[in-house]
């Protein structure tokens, strides 16, 4: 099973497709992982470019992808249940339509799959003092950015 981190969720999205394409609402105000708006931004990856490791200590981040990503959550936060938990999923339409919201004190970080753009509000506006950066190899963590899927 795999691991999840504690106040990290998950939404997965209703479609409403039909001959004209589809309809897909991502986020509402009214949703229980939702607090407020800050920024809005949008990120374009190329196949195979990763972004990591990032951090925040106030802002909360709310991703949805159009392409496809591979997604690392670590958590880093004093007296946190799930201190040390790295979690790992895929995001995009062939994973199912999801939003992830990530709390501040974990540090995260994604990999392109194929040409993506990464559509995220924060609860802040940048705050460069708020921005924290790990390496993508950091030892405490031990992720491998470069591995290839498993084999079965």
């Amino acid at each position: 099973m795999q691991p999840v981190i504690q106040g990290v969720t998950i939404k997965e999205l209703v479609t409403h497709s039909d001959e004209r394409g589809f309809f897909r609402e991502i986020i509402r105000e009214t949703d229980d992982f939702f607090s407020h708006f800050g920024q809005w931004s949008h990120s374009l990856m190329h196949p195979g470019s990763a972004k990591a490791w990032h951090l925040h200590q106030r802002q909360v981040d709310w991703w949805y992808c159009i392409g496809a990503l591979k997604v690392a959550l670590h958590d880093l936060r004093e007296g946190s249940p799930t201190r040390g938990t790295t979690m790992e999923f895929f995001m995009g339409d062939q994973y199912g339509a999801r939003c992830v919201m990530i709390p501040p004190g974990v540090a995260h970080g994604c990999r392109a799959l194929e040409t993506t753009h990464l559509l995220y509000i924060t609860s802040n506006t940048y705050n460069p003092e708020d921005e924290g950066r790990l390496p993508h190899d950091d030892p405490q963590i031990g992720y491998d950015w470069t591995a290839f899927p498993e084999i079965k």
